[in-house]
């Protein structure tokens, strides 16, 4: 397969906190990308965090980063949105609707003044709901309005799984699909360890596959993120390291097929919403989404989440 090799490349990110700024040393560290301007309403913050990463380009591969303003998207390849209010303890991601719709409101139309030709990356919790917000208020096609969906769910599962299996999560293969968020669904039927079925293979490593089993290691995943939250206020490494593998299989044209969200039509009967199924990302954003071969159950599971999504899209009022 040909990879395209990275020319100049400029990545803007929408949002200096604590998952905006982690993404960007993240990307830093990858060398991915030539340059990266931090926009922010608070200019102050933004100039701070681009400082602080300066101070270690001489650690790393060649990149220029700075704080910026909405001009800068003019020549950015990708505009990654991670601005808005983040969850508190107890909190759902839902219950963020409407104040981070209200933030994305003011964002998408000022960086669409400047481009109309890069790919929308975001960020900003209820993730689903904000990537179908941002593809209504741009304009854009569907291909380059892409969320980070379940990308954090998925891995958050292969390492559950891994630490339970005592292997390298790189040799786990399941995915998270649905919502970001209560609702999202384990794909068991599909699991597997280096091609061995999990069902197969648990029984091979001296664990039983039941549903206690399968229970255990779900909730782990489904409350990942209250428990960080509860421990230390927010998340923020992980999905700057998902943020980042995002942008490197888009610079890089990898085809690489990765849990994002994305405007889904007749998956299964399910239309016209944003969710999480894997997708073959390139230098065009959503290359191509693929039609898993769920089992019943899994089905009405993915349907029940996106009625819990189409249900809050149909609460915002669009200009």
């Amino acid at each position: 397969m040909f990879f395209a090799v990275i020319a100049l490349s400029r990545v803007a990110i929408v949002g200096a906190g604590f998952v905006g700024s982690s993404f960007a040393y993240a990307l830093m560290i990858r060398g991915i990308t030539s340059e990266i301007v931090f926009i922010d309403i608070d200019k102050k913050r933004a100039e701070g965090e681009a400082l602080d990463l300066n101070h270690g380009l001489s650690f790393v591969r060649p990149v220029k980063i700075c704080a910026g303003d909405y001009s800068d998207c003019e020549t950015a390849d990708i505009v990654v949105i991670s601005a808005g209010t983040t969850q508190k303890p107890g909190q759902s991601r839902l219950a963020l609707t409407h104040s981070n719709f209200e933030i994305m409101k003011q964002i998408v139309p000022q960086v669409t003044r400047y481009n109309s030709e890069c790919i929308f990356l975001i960020a900003t919790n209820p993730v689903d709901v904000m990537t179908y917000a941002v593809l209504k208020l741009s304009g854009f096609p569907a291909r380059k309005v892409v969320g980070s969906g379940t990308i954090l769910d998925t891995s958050r599962f292969r390492y559950v799984l891994a630490e339970h299996l005592k292997i390298d999560p790189r040799n786990v293969h399941a995915y998270i699909i649905g919502e970001h968020g209560d609702s999202e669904v384990p794909v068991w039927s599909l699991a597997n360890v280096a091609g061995t079925r999990l069902r197969e293979y648990c029984p091979l490593c001296g664990e039983k596959y039941d549903m206690k089993f399968l229970n255990s290691i779900f909730q782990k995943v489904k409350t990942a993120a209250y428990e960080i939250i509860e421990l230390k206020g927010r998340t923020y490494y992980a999905i700057g390291l998902g943020l980042t593998r995002i942008v490197e299989s888009i610079l890089r044209n990898e085809n690489a097929i990765l849990t994002v969200s994305s405007l889904i039509q007749d998956y299964y009967g399910i239309s016209d919403v944003c969710l999480s199924v894997p997708s073959i990302i390139n230098r065009e954003g959503i290359a191509d989404i693929l039609r898993l071969s769920l089992e019943e159950n899994e089905v009405e599971l993915l349907h029940k989440s996106a009625e819990v999504l189409k249900k809050t899209i149909n609460s915002l009022e669009f200009p």
